[in-house]
């Protein structure tokens, strides 16, 4: 299927989800990604979940990350300018819903994005190569591939992988990982 498509398609199956779902699932995946040899860095990006979108409940991360005293950098949008800022989430910081029900700092502490050593990643759909579709602006492109090369990227989905998206292009950024309730795929 193409990009257009699976967004359609994944935005159905999730707006089918129920609050109990989201919550268990979200919760599986959080105890899988413990799992994972993702432990030993110390700068973490982590999205805040867009409730109205039905999102992953980002939380379990968060409580993890805060638990194993880790760096959360969370973002704030550019819309104008297709990029996004991101900031260490403090005690102090304020977070404010966008016009686009996107959780954001109101301001911070500025992090670049070399220092950033694992991405959380949203994403409706992925497939088996790693590749992602999100909701279509690109900013997760554009922000991983400002990245340093090691940084892992790991995607974070209710569903499975699909066999292949059709129309990946060269600035697509493949996942390392992608977590979904049930697996763990590796890529590369």
């Amino acid at each position: 299927m193409t990009k257009t498509e699976l967004r359609k398609t994944y935005q159905l199956k999730r707006q089918k989800l129920s609050s109990e779902e989201i919550h268990d699932f979200s919760l599986q995946i959080a105890n899988k990604l413990l799992t994972l040899p993702i432990w030993d860095y110390s700068f973490y990006h982590l999205f805040l979940s867009i409730q109205e979108q039905k999102e992953i409940n980002t939380d379990y991360i968060l409580n993890i990350l805060s638990g194993k005293d880790k760096n959360i950098v969370i973002s704030k949008s550019d819309f104008s300018t297709g990029t996004m800022n991101h900031f260490l989430l403090t005690d102090n910081t304020v977070i404010k819903k966008s016009n686009y029900n996107i959780p954001e700092p109101l301001d911070g502490i500025e992090v670049p994005n070399e220092k950033i050593d694992v991405v959380f990643v949203p994403l409706l759909a992925f497939d088996l190569q790693g590749h992602r579709v999100g909701y279509g602006k690109g900013f997760y492109d554009r922000f991983l591939a400002k990245c340093k090369p090691e940084t892992i990227k790991i995607g974070l989905s209710f569903f499975e992988a699909e066999t292949k998206i059709e129309d990946v292009f060269e600035g697509d950024m493949a996942l390392d990982y992608c977590v979904t309730p049930n697996h763990i795929y590796t890529f590369n």
